[in-house]
Protein backbone atom coordinates (compact mmCIF):
# COMPACT_ATOMS: atom_id res chain seq x y z
CA UNK A 1 0.00 0.00 0.00
CA UNK A 2 1.49 3.59 -1.21
CA UNK A 3 1.93 6.03 1.67
CA UNK A 4 2.58 9.91 1.70
CA UNK A 5 5.74 10.98 2.06
CA UNK A 6 7.03 11.95 5.73
CA UNK A 7 7.79 15.64 4.59
CA UNK A 8 4.55 16.10 3.28
CA UNK A 9 2.94 14.52 5.99
CA UNK A 10 4.82 17.28 8.49
CA UNK A 11 3.01 20.11 6.69
CA UNK A 12 -0.54 18.27 6.34
CA UNK A 13 -0.35 18.42 10.13
CA UNK A 14 0.83 21.49 10.52
CA UNK A 15 -1.95 23.12 7.81
CA UNK A 16 -5.11 21.16 9.71
CA UNK A 17 -4.65 18.09 7.49
CA UNK A 18 -4.71 20.41 4.39
CA UNK A 19 -1.69 21.29 1.62
CA UNK A 20 -1.37 23.35 -1.25
CA UNK A 21 0.58 22.65 -4.60
CA UNK A 22 2.73 25.56 -4.11
CA UNK A 23 3.69 23.86 -0.72
CA UNK A 24 4.32 20.56 -2.53
CA UNK A 25 6.59 22.34 -4.78
CA UNK A 26 8.50 24.38 -1.94
CA UNK A 27 9.29 21.21 -0.30
CA UNK A 28 11.14 19.91 -4.03
CA UNK A 29 8.02 17.48 -5.55
CA UNK A 30 6.09 18.25 -8.59
CA UNK A 31 2.36 18.12 -9.06
CA UNK A 32 1.93 14.58 -10.50
CA UNK A 33 2.81 12.80 -6.93
CA UNK A 34 -0.23 14.66 -5.73
CA UNK A 35 -2.61 13.09 -8.49
CA UNK A 36 -0.60 9.73 -7.63
CA UNK A 37 -2.19 10.79 -4.19
CA UNK A 38 -5.46 11.55 -5.21
CA UNK A 39 -6.08 8.57 -7.54
CA UNK A 40 -4.65 6.43 -4.99
CA UNK A 41 -7.34 7.34 -2.42
CA UNK A 42 -4.42 9.10 0.20
CA UNK A 43 -5.29 12.62 -0.68
CA UNK A 44 -8.22 14.41 -1.82
CA UNK A 45 -8.64 17.71 -3.99
CA UNK A 46 -11.36 20.35 -2.22
CA UNK A 47 -10.71 22.82 -4.97
CA UNK A 48 -8.23 23.87 -7.33
CA UNK A 49 -4.71 23.68 -5.73
CA UNK A 50 -5.76 22.67 -2.50
CA UNK A 51 -5.52 18.67 -1.19
CA UNK A 52 -6.59 17.33 2.77
CA UNK A 53 -6.69 14.07 3.77
CA UNK A 54 -9.93 11.77 3.49
CA UNK A 55 -12.51 12.33 5.92
CA UNK A 56 -11.31 16.13 7.39
CA UNK A 57 -13.86 18.69 7.58
CA UNK A 58 -13.07 20.94 5.02
CA UNK A 59 -12.34 24.24 6.16
CA UNK A 60 -13.91 26.45 3.20
CA UNK A 61 -12.87 30.05 4.60
CA UNK A 62 -9.00 29.03 4.69
CA UNK A 63 -8.93 27.31 1.36
CA UNK A 64 -10.45 29.62 -0.26
CA UNK A 65 -8.30 32.39 0.94
CA UNK A 66 -4.89 30.10 0.02
CA UNK A 67 -5.92 30.66 -3.46
CA UNK A 68 -5.08 34.21 -3.89
CA UNK A 69 -3.22 36.73 -2.02
CA UNK A 70 -5.19 38.93 -2.79
CA UNK A 71 -8.64 38.10 -0.82
CA UNK A 72 -10.20 39.63 2.26
CA UNK A 73 -12.73 38.50 3.39
CA UNK A 74 -15.49 41.44 3.61
CA UNK A 75 -19.50 42.33 4.89
CA UNK A 76 -21.47 39.44 5.56
CA UNK A 77 -18.30 37.13 6.58
CA UNK A 78 -16.61 40.01 8.20
CA UNK A 79 -19.23 39.78 10.26
CA UNK A 80 -19.80 36.22 11.03
CA UNK A 81 -15.47 36.54 11.81
CA UNK A 82 -16.05 38.61 14.56
CA UNK A 83 -19.19 37.05 15.63
CA UNK A 84 -21.12 39.67 14.53
CA UNK A 85 -24.12 38.12 12.69
CA UNK A 86 -27.05 36.34 13.41
CA UNK A 87 -26.38 33.51 10.23
CA UNK A 88 -23.39 31.54 8.96
CA UNK A 89 -23.07 33.12 5.48
CA UNK A 90 -24.38 30.69 2.81
CA UNK A 91 -21.73 32.42 0.61
CA UNK A 92 -18.46 34.13 1.57
CA UNK A 93 -18.08 37.52 0.70
CA UNK A 94 -14.54 38.70 -0.38
CA UNK A 95 -13.13 42.03 -1.80
CA UNK A 96 -10.66 42.07 -4.16
CA UNK A 97 -8.53 45.32 -5.59
CA UNK A 98 -9.93 46.57 -8.93
CA UNK A 99 -6.93 45.76 -11.00
CA UNK A 100 -6.39 41.98 -10.29
CA UNK A 101 -8.85 39.30 -11.47
CA UNK A 102 -10.13 36.27 -10.03
CA UNK A 103 -10.42 32.48 -11.68
CA UNK A 104 -14.15 31.84 -12.51
CA UNK A 105 -14.37 29.28 -10.58
CA UNK A 106 -13.77 31.31 -7.26
CA UNK A 107 -16.47 33.64 -8.84
CA UNK A 108 -18.65 30.84 -8.89
CA UNK A 109 -18.10 30.48 -4.85
CA UNK A 110 -18.56 33.76 -3.54
CA UNK A 111 -20.15 37.19 -3.86
CA UNK A 112 -17.09 39.32 -5.13
CA UNK A 113 -16.68 43.15 -4.48
CA UNK A 114 -13.88 45.27 -5.84
CA UNK A 115 -12.16 48.15 -4.37
CA UNK A 116 -9.61 50.87 -5.51
CA UNK A 117 -5.95 49.26 -5.20
CA UNK A 118 -4.67 51.82 -2.60
CA UNK A 119 -7.87 51.07 -0.38
CA UNK A 120 -7.68 47.30 -0.88
CA UNK A 121 -5.10 46.41 2.18
CA UNK A 122 -6.40 49.30 4.51
CA UNK A 123 -7.97 47.72 7.79
CA UNK A 124 -6.84 44.18 7.24
CA UNK A 125 -6.89 42.37 10.10
CA UNK A 126 -5.97 38.46 10.45
CA UNK A 127 -8.99 36.28 12.39
CA UNK A 128 -9.52 33.19 13.63
CA UNK A 129 -11.88 31.10 11.83
CA UNK A 130 -14.45 28.41 13.25
CA UNK A 131 -11.50 25.72 12.08
CA UNK A 132 -9.26 27.97 14.34
CA UNK A 133 -7.30 29.29 10.76
CA UNK A 134 -5.91 32.52 10.52
CA UNK A 135 -7.79 34.49 7.55
CA UNK A 136 -7.86 37.70 6.33
CA UNK A 137 -10.56 40.03 6.72
CA UNK A 138 -11.09 43.77 7.40
CA UNK A 139 -11.74 45.45 10.45
CA UNK A 140 -15.37 45.97 11.98
CA UNK A 141 -15.08 49.40 10.91
CA UNK A 142 -14.21 48.91 7.50
CA UNK A 143 -16.70 46.59 7.39
CA UNK A 144 -19.50 48.98 7.97
CA UNK A 145 -18.39 51.29 5.95
CA UNK A 146 -18.03 48.89 3.46
CA UNK A 147 -21.92 48.21 3.83
CA UNK A 148 -22.76 51.79 3.49
CA UNK A 149 -20.94 52.24 0.51
CA UNK A 150 -21.96 48.93 -1.45
CA UNK A 151 -25.55 49.42 0.14
CA UNK A 152 -26.97 49.31 -3.44
CA UNK A 153 -26.16 45.71 -3.52
CA UNK A 154 -26.88 44.47 0.17
CA UNK A 155 -29.47 43.42 1.68
CA UNK A 156 -30.67 46.37 3.43
CA UNK A 157 -32.05 44.62 6.87
CA UNK A 158 -28.66 42.97 6.88
CA UNK A 159 -27.14 46.35 6.63
CA UNK A 160 -29.47 47.38 9.44
CA UNK A 161 -28.54 44.51 11.43
CA UNK A 162 -24.98 44.96 11.03
CA UNK A 163 -25.02 48.80 12.24
CA UNK A 164 -27.06 47.80 15.24
CA UNK A 165 -25.04 45.08 16.38
CA UNK A 166 -22.14 47.21 16.02
CA UNK A 167 -23.68 49.87 18.54
CA UNK A 168 -23.75 47.09 21.05
CA UNK A 169 -19.98 46.03 20.37
CA UNK A 170 -17.79 46.11 23.26
CA UNK A 171 -14.63 46.51 21.13
CA UNK A 172 -16.05 49.39 18.87
CA UNK A 173 -14.06 52.32 17.79
CA UNK A 174 -15.84 55.25 16.60
CA UNK A 175 -12.74 57.47 16.09
CA UNK A 176 -11.75 54.61 13.52
CA UNK A 177 -15.12 54.56 12.38
CA UNK A 178 -15.29 58.16 12.05
CA UNK A 179 -12.41 58.50 9.98
CA UNK A 180 -13.13 55.22 7.20
CA UNK A 181 -16.25 56.91 6.83
CA UNK A 182 -14.97 60.29 5.62
CA UNK A 183 -12.89 58.84 3.48
CA UNK A 184 -15.21 56.28 1.76
CA UNK A 185 -17.81 59.49 1.80
CA UNK A 186 -20.23 57.37 3.78
CA UNK A 187 -20.05 60.03 6.69
CA UNK A 188 -23.94 61.35 6.04
CA UNK A 189 -25.19 57.81 5.41
CA UNK A 190 -23.30 56.60 8.84
CA UNK A 191 -24.88 59.51 10.97
CA UNK A 192 -28.47 58.92 9.77
CA UNK A 193 -28.14 55.31 11.04
CA UNK A 194 -26.16 56.22 14.23
CA UNK A 195 -28.83 58.94 15.00
CA UNK A 196 -31.76 56.18 14.99
CA UNK A 197 -29.36 52.99 17.17
CA UNK A 198 -27.25 54.93 19.58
Amino acid sequence: MPKINPLIIEVLIKNNNMITTSQVLELGFSKQILTKYVNTGLLERIRQGVYILPDTVHDDMYTLMLRSDSIVFSHESALFLYGLSDRTPFMHTITMPSNKSIPGSIKDECVCFYIKPEWHQLGIEVMPDAFGNSVRCYNIERTICDFLRTSNRCDKETVISAIKNYAGYGKKDLNRLAAYAKLFKVDRDLKKYMEVLL
